[in-house]
């Protein structure tokens, strides 16, 4: 794990930080965990996407897999940019700066496709009456999230590594993020970040909470398993033909005679 600047660390934590930054992210953790076995365990049933395409399909068309492809680029991304210390990459013969110039040029093409395909699916739900009518409270507090914690998201890229300086923050965010999961927390290393990238972390801890309780827990149950499943063969059952009976009835298959 690559070390906390000596600013960082040496700068005093507040109550505001350690609430922020220590409180609020583990009950968001704690949430998303117990939610998802509470809504395994009562809710099967509403395990699922809950799909609209019968509703509406041309917007779906193009709006879904952009977002889809967009997220699971958005996603290894962060993967890699806050659980993979810089160390490592620099270890493997990636320097700071190709790193920093790939994670920007790529996670904006990322970040546009998602937006574009969220801003199309948001569109669609409100322009469609009949999707509109069928938005559950669970999806009112699904598609504002989402689409902050994106917008942010992308606008703290574009300002500050793409028409800014440039910020690295795989010395401070990626620091606090990975000293969560090894119950090390360092409030300081985000506290004097950027004010976009701490909304940006807020509203995604915010999203995790809000996940077991939304249409998001369909990202577990992805049909993985039909890249693999053998092909269903079907055979065309036969009729047999009617015999004529001796009496110029026609006879069914089992020999008895059939009434007009």
């Amino acid at each position: 794990m690559s070390a906390v600047p000596t600013p960082l660390a040496a700068a005093s934590t507040s109550g505001a930080d350690l609430l922020l930054w220590v409180a609020v992210p583990y009950i968001c953790l704690a949430v998303f965990v117990v939610g998802h076995v509470w809504r395994y365990r009562q809710d099967q049933f509403g395990w699922t996407s809950r799909t609209s395409q019968l509703l509406e399909h041309r917007w779906l068309r193009f709006g879904s897999p952009l977002f889809h492809l967009g997220a699971f680029m958005v996603i290894a991304g962060h993967v890699v940019g806050l659980a993979v210390p810089d160390t490592w990459t620099e270890a493997v013969g990636i320097t700071e700066h190709t790193y920093h110039t790939t994670a920007v040029w790529a996670g904006s093409v990322a970040g546009v496709a998602m937006v574009t395909g969220l801003g199309m699916l948001c569109a669609r739900r409100l322009l469609t009456r009949s999707i509109r009518l069928g938005t559950d409270r669970s999806d009112k507090l699904l598609f504002p999230l989402l689409s902050a914690t994106v917008l942010l998201g992308i606008t703290a890229t574009a300002a500050h590594n793409v028409f800014g300086p440039g910020y690295d923050y795989r010395s401070t965010v990626s620091v606090w993020f990975r000293g969560l999961f090894v119950l090390q927390p360092q409030p300081e290393a985000i506290a004097g970040a950027p004010l976009l990238f701490q909304l940006h972390a807020l509203t995604a801890c915010l999203l995790f909470a809000a996940w077991p309780f939304t249409r998001l827990v369909h990202v577990w149950s992805a049909p993985i398993g039909y890249l693999a499943r053998p092909y269903l063969v079907y055979r065309r059952r036969a009729t047999p033909a009617s015999a004529p009976s001796a009496g110029g009835r026609p006879r069914s298959a089992s020999g008895s005679q059939r009434t007009v």
